[in-house]
């Protein structure tokens, strides 16, 4: 099967190439249509869904896959959110959602200004491209689990929805 992926972000592309380890993996840019910083479950999967298909208008394969990143609140606290989605050719769309956890007060004043999460975790962790390696979810279970692990069940959910109802 060609997938294709719509981001160029190293820990998306390698929690797609660990579940479809036997397929062509392509990855595209593809824009998420929501703003840089999402800020509730339905815009973070709503960038999911535009990246998926997105990257099926960029290249020519089987499903698009989009994860996002973003943020959500519950109450007053908030926590960080991520969803996938995937698109057949035939536009099917199967999402999923994973790992949450609670964000510090003082990344949620940093956010309200309009940083994204991202910067902000660097200058907070320390470390240079935590997006792109470790994620927020790696700083905050103190490396339990990495950003990749978190989109590989993401990835997971997405898989096993494509199968299930591809069943005859």
């Amino acid at each position: 099967m060609k997938i294709a992926i719509g981001s160029k972000n190293p820990a998306k592309i390698e929690a797609v190439q660990d579940v479809f380890a036997r397929d062509e993996i392509i990855s595209a840019d593809a824009s998420s249509k929501v703003s840089d910083q999402p800020f509730s479950d339905t815009e973070t999967r709503q960038g999911a869904v535009n990246r998926a298909a997105g990257s099926l208008q960029a290249v020519s394969a089987d499903i698009g896959i989009g994860l996002e990143g973003g943020v959500m609140y519950v109450d007053d606290k908030l926590y960080l959110c991520n969803w996938g989605a995937l698109v057949t050719s035939d536009n099917v769309i199967f999402t999923g959602s994973g790992a949450r956890v609670l964000l510090p007060k003082e990344i949620d004043n940093e956010l309200k200004k309009g940083v994204e999460l991202g910067d902000v975790m660097d200058d907070y962790a320390k470390r240079k491209d935590v997006r792109k390696k470790e994620g927020a979810i790696g700083i905050f279970t103190n490396d339990q689990i990495s950003r990749k692990e978190m989109f590989v069940h993401v990835i997971k959910l997405l898989h096993g929805q494509l199968v299930y109802w591809q069943q005859p």
